[in-house]
């Protein structure tokens, strides 16, 4: 049986009243056309860090709506009516892919948008894809946005995708990518320099769960293992035990935490070692001022891992 089916049928039936009372509300003439800027595209996303992107290349031209909010959990996420009703209305639709928010599939379905979907990490052009699937299952791993160079193709890719959407902007969503595309330019040079000026030695840490391959690869870093196969599956005490055996052994200085998730078992691995714990990197979703846009979270990060790395 499809573990989704339960969820879906929910879903159709939300899907059903939702629809049902606009229609009412609307004396039956038929669906709502939901609000947004004059002449804007509405678009929704799985993620914050998908719909800052979006808003950047977009800038006055796109409504951009995240599903999973600020701090949720993108792996978990389950979908309301109100999540419904917003698919429904979308003009175009962005998710990851590679099995980290596929859960949209159902919400698409059950909505009946005709919508352009678009994965943004699958298929890009001059990507080194890393093995890793969504909670532990073989696979490719999706968290390819931590590598600033691949999330400017994604950049690159919804430019194009706005673009088929709204051909009469065009070039404001050519120039909106052209402007920043620099600026992620800029952040992926300052993230090669200020990380590869660590020495070499230095450069090995324990992550909470797999999601820094890209950018240990994109920056010089070397992950010895991680807490966590997958967010919610708690590690057994012996598999504790192995990491706090491998920290010492390795003389790792520092270990990964992430802010939408609990430092608990971080906090023990690093008691039991001395490393230093990262706290609060952004992975999976922006988070509050400052760091609440995909550039701030990045700086934030690489700024965070090479104060822990270099004791500075």
């Amino acid at each position: 049986m499809n573990p989704r089916r339960p969820r879906r049928a929910a879903l159709a039936l939300a899907l059903a009243l939702v629809l049902g009372s606009v229609l009412a509300a609307c004396g039956g003439s038929g669906a709502a056309t939901p609000s947004a800027a004059p002449g804007a595209l509405l678009v929704v996303t799985t993620t914050t860090i998908l719909a800052d992107l979006v808003r950047q290349v977009g800038g006055d031209r796109v409504s951009v709506e995240s599903l999973v909010p600020k701090g949720g959990e993108v792996h978990t996420f389950d979908p309301t009516p109100s999540d419904v009703r917003r698919i429904a209305g979308a003009d175009v639709i962005f998710l990851n892919g590679l099995g980290l928010d596929d859960w949209l599939a159902d919400l698409v379905a059950d909505a009946g948008t005709r919508a352009p979907v678009v994965r943004l990490a699958e298929q890009l052009e001059g990507v080194d894809y890393l093995a890793g699937g969504v909670e532990g299952a073989e696979g490719v791993n999706p968290h390819l946005w931590l590598n600033v160079a691949y999330a400017t193709k994604y950049a690159e890719r919804i430019a194009g995708s706005l673009a088929a959407a709204d051909p009469d902007h065009a070039a404001d969503y050519e120039a909106g990518y052209t402007a920043y595309a620099q600026v992620l330019g800029d952040l992926d040079a300052k993230a090669r320099s200020t990380l590869g000026a660590i020495p070499e030695a230095s450069r090995t840490v324990i992550a909470f769960h797999d999601a820094f391959p890209y950018f240990a690869a994109a920056y010089g870093l070397t992950i010895d293992g991680t807490i966590v196969d997958a967010p919610g599956q708690d590690p057994s005490a012996a598999q504790v035990s192995g990491l706090i055996r491998l920290v010492k052994e390795k003389g790792i200085r520092a270990i990964f935490a992430e802010a939408q998730f609990s430092e608990d078992l971080v906090r023990t691995i690093a008691d039991e070692t001395g490393a230093t714990v990262v706290s609060d990197l952004y992975t999976d979703s922006t988070g509050d001022a400052p760091q609440d846009t995909y550039a701030s979270m990045m700086t934030w990060n690489i700024e965070q891992v090479a104060k822990a790395l270099t004791g500075r």
